[in-house]
């Protein structure tokens, strides 16, 4: 009878040294000389990836366009198909670079004391702050003060004339309400004591100033269409209630980040009697100042003002004497444009009208200029800041 075939393979007649061999020298050859990209060899619906890598696709989709944001997707590096299959540990992506607009320190408006209180919510309030927000404006100056009255609840106001505010249909916590939604968006809010020392007819202290003797002699004519009469803080009764007034309002809202007082902070040259009063207004200005600082040293107190020259000599407004925190040069005057800048370039920055805003581009191109605000003459601020962000959004 024949043998009967083996089944198998045969194989464990082969030496186990020889096995041993062959499977090494396949290994090295693996390693070291085939480098078979074995991803080639499968169909294309077949091929994976990297399920701890996302595609640039996946990645773009997720990065909000937006000029504040802070990665590109043309920063991601992108992987090598050969790379190691360990992790890949996310790379911490660069900042976008921001544009001339954007490294402005202070891109203000101001908003009128009227513009925005007048029977506002709170959700109305919060909403207009965000429209800011979106227009490119990273801080708000709002007037809080003006021709004689403030536009929140003062004690002050209550013990001094006998009534506690301007006539205004305000919700109490108007105030709070816009400086806690703007530091949700890293915004600032700048209290503007709009008017300053100066009154109207229409004020409601003028009966009471002008009974008591709070007002300079003379009628201040500096803007043609209204008169104007200038409260005299050399009275002790007016210059405590300035100071009294200032305090009152740090300490009421301790996160404010700035108050801000105007070119009416000064007598004008033409006033009758031609009496300097310099030397007095720095008194009083140097008091007032010390008296907010220690009330709350972290409030910034900041003048928008004509250029030191000019406060000087026609307002006797020596405010480089006055402990000021900042300067804003108004340069409302086209006439004397690139004058003024000279002085801006020197200071905190420069306030235009939204008549100005074909200026906009030199300013922003100008790097000497700090911060740029711009005051809606034309009283439509919300127009005044969409016009901004058109003149602004390819800088």
């Amino acid at each position: 009878m024949s043998p009967k075939k083996a089944s198998g393979c045969g194989c464990s007649s082969v030496p186990i040294s020889l096995i041993i061999v062959i499977l090494g020298g396949s290994y090295w050859w693996f390693i070291h000389l085939g480098h078979l990209n074995i991803s080639k060899l499968l169909p294309n619906n077949q091929q994976t990836t990297n399920p701890q890598t996302p595609s640039l696709p996946s990645l773009q989709h997720k990065i909000p366009n937006s000029p504040h944001t802070q990665t590109r997707a043309t920063d991601i590096p992108t992987t090598n198909p050969q790379a190691s299959p360990l992790p890949v540990t996310p790379q911490k992506l660069p900042q976008l670079s921001q544009t001339s607009w954007d490294k402005k320190a202070i891109r203000g408006i101001y908003l009128s004391r009227y513009q925005i209180t007048n029977n506002a919510d709170e959700e109305t309030i919060r909403s207009r702050v965000r429209y800011y927000h979106d227009q490119g404006i990273n801080t708000i100056i709002h007037g809080v003060w003006g021709n004689g009255c403030t536009m929140y609840n003062s004690v002050v106001m209550q013990e001094t004339l006998g009534y506690k505010s301007c006539a205004n249909q305000f919700q109490e916590r108007w105030l709070d309400w816009l400086i806690d939604e703007a530091h949700k968006h890293r915004m600032q809010v700048h209290a503007y004591f709009e008017k300053g020392i100066k009154i109207d007819k229409n004020s409601p202290i003028f009966d009471l100033a002008t009974s008591k003797k709070w007002i300079v002699p003379g009628v201040d004519k500096t803007y043609a269409g209204i008169d104007h009469y200038v409260l005299d803080v050399e009275s002790p009764e007016v210059g405590n209630f300035f100071k009294k007034i200032l305090v009152e309002f740090v300490q009421k809202y301790p996160t404010i980040d700035a108050v801000q007082w105007d070119d009416y902070l000064g007598y004008y040259a033409e006033l009758p009697g031609k009496v300097d009063r310099t030397a007095r207004l720095t008194n009083f200005m140097q008091q007032m100042i010390a008296d907010m600082k220690k009330a709350n040293p972290k409030v910034s107190f900041d003048i928008c003002h004509h250029n030191p020259y000019w406060a000087k000599r026609y307002f006797a407004a020596d405010w480089l004497s006055w402990n000021v925190d900042r300067v804003f040069i108004q340069v409302y005057n086209d006439a004397n444009f690139k004058q003024e800048l000279n002085y801006a370039e020197n200071y905190a920055g420069v306030a235009i009208t939204d008549n100005q805003l074909h200026h906009l581009k030199e300013l922003i191109d100008n790097t000497k200029i700090k911060s740029i605000l711009v005051f809606p003459l034309r009283g439509k601020p919300e127009e005044t800041a969409a016009t901004i962000k058109h003149f602004t959004k390819n800088e």
